[in-house]
Parts: structure tokens; C-alpha cells; sequence
């Protein structure tokens, strides 16, 4: 047993496929359009567009907020919080009080490699606590934001030299609908949050796991991008590895047999009491 698979495991053949050389990385958006009034548009903007360059920082990243909401307005998703995601001073985004979920140092150094790695993927959902701001507006430089979602994206972002560095000391902010700023639907949209993010289940996860283990992946590697501690790698890869090994394997078949009590009534088959062996 080597610490690379920890298990007696079937590991294919896979012939690593190297990338092809000089193939430039995938768009994250996609093309703007080429023809009609939306490439008009498109054209017409860049100019002002290419302009940002030469604003100081916190005047760019002004600009583009107050641009954001230009384009939210005219968006078909308005209704939508996520349609419209701001950066703000981190300093002004504050916890909450009330959050029941609760984070262990273990989770907290994955979420921070997961940042670190991914970068921030969901913005932080956040409400105007005493403010009739509503979410279409910017936010202020010195507006205070209360966390409904993200708390603890929002400590990294803060707190983490690396991270913070990384972002200038702004966080994504995309405020709630105003419709729901009672302390009561705050409390409720808080635990949805937390509550709806669903949980792994063990078989899709083991199939990950010895996918992984298939492409030499091994525990140090676990323990850094997943979080996973070598036993539950090995548990994991039980699930599904050991389906694996006896996949091809024939079974010959069970022995029928008869529990003479469950039918008091059946035909017994030893020797009765009158009869000698």
C-alpha cells in the first residue's frame, strides 16, 4: 500500500494529453455582437470605455459602479440582486449578529485557498441597515453594508493580507431587494442561504475522489484543495473502488436456503423425534 492511492484500487491507464502550445485562454464573456444597432453600441463605448484606464483607482472603480447601474437599469434582470454587483471599501461591509452558521478553522483555510485559487465567484449579499437607499443606486464611500450572505467571504476579503491586497480593499457587494429588509426577512433570507447550498452526496463525491486518485492525485494534495484528511480520502475511495476492483468478477450463486420457522406448517427435513438418525 503507497500513500499515492492508499488502496488496492484498478487505476486505468491514462495517457496525460499536454496542452496544445500557444492556445490562448478561453473567454470569459462572451464575443460582443458584430452586426446591427448592439454592435453600434458596443463601438460607440469603447472609446469612453478605454478612457477608464487613466482614472485613479478609487475613481475607476466609482465610474464603473455608476456604470453598472447605467446598464442595470436597462437590463430585462432587474429584479434580480445579482444583476447588479458593486465594489465597495471593504471597511464599510459589516457582519451581522444573528448568523447561526458557523465556520471550523479547517473550512475557513479551504474557503481561503478556494479565494486565493478561484478567486471571488459570489459576491457578498448585503443590506443598507437605516438607509432609503434602494439597491438600483451606488452605494456611498463611507455607506454602511450589513451581511446577509458571505460572512465569512467577507472576513477573507477583509482580513487576509493576500486577498485584500489582491482587491484593492474592496469586497462585491450585491445588495437584497429592498422589499426585504425587516429583520425578520433578513434572519430568514440569511438561513435560506445557508440552508440551500445543498450537501455532497457520498456517492458522487467517492466517484470524484477516485477519479482523482486515478489521475495520481495524492492525500497532500486532498488535504489542499479539498480539505479531506487521508482517512475520509480512504473511505471515499472505498465507496466506488471496491466496486470497481469485483466489477468483472462472477459470483456463483447463493445457496437457496429454508428457515424452518418461518413456516411452522413446512416439511422438516432432519429426523423427527420417533425416528433414530
Amino acid at each position: 500500500m503507497n500513500e499515492q492511492t492508499a488502496l488496492e484500487i484498478p487505476l486505468p491507464d491514462q495517457t496525460a494529453v499536454s496542452p496544445s502550445p500557444g492556445k490562448k485562454p478561453a473567454r470569459r464573456t462572451p464575443p460582443p455582437p458584430e452586426h446591427g444597432a448592439g454592435a453600434q453600441i458596443v463601438n460607440a463605448a469603447r472609446p469612453l470605455i478605454d478612457a477608464l484606464a487613466d482614472l485613479p483607482l478609487d475613481e475607476r472603480v466609482a465610474t464603473l459602479n455608476a456604470l453598472r447601474v447605467l446598464l442595470h437599469e436597462q437590463s430585462p434582470f432587474t429584479g434580480e440582486p445579482v444583476d447588479l454587483v458593486q465594489w465597495v471599501k471593504a471597511d464599510t461591509v459589516e457582519g451581522n449578529s444573528y448568523n447561526p452558521n458557523v465556520v471550523a478553522p479547517r473550512q475557513m483555510e479551504l474557503l481561503k485557498h478556494s479565494i486565493t485559487a478561484d478567486g471571488f465567484t459570489q459576491p457578498i449579499v448585503a443590506w443598507r441597515p437605516g438607509n432609503a437607499s434602494t439597491a438600483d443606486e451606488p452605494a456611498g464611500p463611507a455607506e454602511k453594508k450589513e451581511v446577509i450572505d458571505g460572512f465569512h467571504r467577507h472576513i477573507i476579503g477583509k482580513f487576509d493580507p493576500t486577498v485584500a491586497e489582491r482587491l484593492h480593499g474592496y469586497l462585491p457587494v450585491t445588495i437584497i431587494n429592498t422589499d426585504r429588509e425587516a429583520l425578520e426577512d433578513r434572519q430568514a433570507a440569511t438561513i435560506r442561504h445557508n440552508a440551500a447550498r445543498g450537501v455532497h452526496t457520498i456517492e458522487g463525491l467517492s466517484e470524484m475522489v477516485l477519479q482523482l486518485m486515478r489521475e495520481k492525485k495524492n492525500f497532500a494534495w486532498f488535504d489542499k484543495n479539498l480539505g479531506m484528511q487521508p482517512d475520509e480520502v480512504t473511505r471515499l475511495a472505498q465507496v466506488s473502488g471496491l466496486a470497481a476492483a469485483f466489477a468483472d468478477h462472477e459470483f456463483s450463486e447463493a445457496w437457496d436456503t429454508t428457515d424452518p420457522f418461518a413456516n411452522p406448517d413446512a416439511d422438516q427435513t432432519g429426523p423427527t423425534p420417533t425416528e433414530q438418525p
